[in-house]
């Protein structure tokens, strides 16, 4: 067997769990907040240690995250790194009550992408971040960043690396600790993800930097390994494959957490999730959810 290929692997990977917000947004059911508790405190308890519990976005358009303050009282005792998402300052003036340890920025490398999920242009969004960023930072708040269709748009086609890679720095100067990078319909595969990062990389080292795959068309893992061979060591993803994106007609769910871990630690990399757990945490939401997910471990 030739080891090169493998030589430069993480021997961990920190997994940024995204299905009570990300995976649940999309759902066409809606959880009440006791629900979504109770997700979040079955995934702390298989060993999940960052979590992203809700966003605080009107739920005129986003029901499904309706009362996510209520969830952040009601998990503010877990044992985890829990994020909320933040859009807009209306948003920030919620996590400064809800006295949040971290938030989530998003923008998007498609300016047709981002008109449609945030009713602004990209350069708008990245005015809006740093004022929402600021305030964090100020009241003692993490900040992550999310630059979304970073390989591809439904709308605009193919994305430029570059761009990504000058967005992507911005959110880094303006404060945030880390950018997840999101293929947000899918569509990305190895050779692009490689050409992407690359170029990322030259202004953001791989140490600030994430990735958050959907896996529509199957590509989630192999994109995932090739950013593990390219120094990447924390991974997006959502227990059972829950969600994908409301404004991204036809784009299915993230990888499915379960999936990940597995592929990791048989390959002997250390993520302190407990699979079995997690399985039984996916197989749950099947039946509450009354639909099977796209994870694939979790039915193995």
């Amino acid at each position: 067997m030739n080891t090169k290929l493998f030589s430069e692997l993480p021997t961990s990977v920190r997994i940024m769990e995204v299905g009570p917000r990300d995976g649940l947004q999309n759902e066409t059911m809606a959880l009440d907040a006791d629900q979504r508790v109770g997700l979040i405190r079955a995934l702390a308890a298989a060993g999940v240690k960052n979590i992203e519990v809700g966003s605080f976005v009107s739920p005129k358009w986003v029901p499904q995250m309706a009362d996510t303050d209520t969830v952040v009282s009601k998990t503010g005792d877990i044992d985890a790194n829990l994020s909320v998402l933040v859009p807009n300052p209306r948003g920030m003036e919620q996590a400064l009550v809800a006295e949040v340890k971290e938030i989530a920025v998003f923008t998007a490398t498609s300016e047709a992408f981002c008109l449609k999920n945030t009713n602004c242009s990209v350069d708008e969004s990245l005015e809006r971040i740093k004022v929402v960023t600021e305030q964090a930072l100020a009241a003692g708040m993490r900040v992550r960043g999310y630059v979304s269709t970073v390989l591809d748009c439904p709308y605009d086609g193919p994305m430029d690396a570059q761009r990504c890679a000058d967005i992507s720095k911005q959110l880094i100067d303006m404060g945030c600790y880390e950018v997840s990078l999101g293929d947000t319909i899918g569509k990305g595969t190895p050779i692009r993800m490689a050409h992407l990062l690359e170029t990322v990389m030259k202004q953001v080292p791989a140490s600030q930097l994430a990735v958050h795959c959907h896996d529509t068309y199957g590509q989630a893992l192999a994109n995932i390994l090739v950013s593990l061979q390219m120094g990447i060591s924390v991974v997006d993803s959502s227990v059972g494959g829950l969600g994908g994106c409301p404004y991204a007609k036809g784009a299915s769910g993230n990888v499915a957490t379960e999936d990940v871990v597995f592929m990791l630690t048989e390959m002997g990399i250390e993520t302190g999730i407990d699979l079995s757990a997690l399985n039984a945490i996916a197989r749950d939401m099947s039946v509450l959810l009354d639909k099977p997910l796209p994870g694939h471990v979790h039915k193995a």
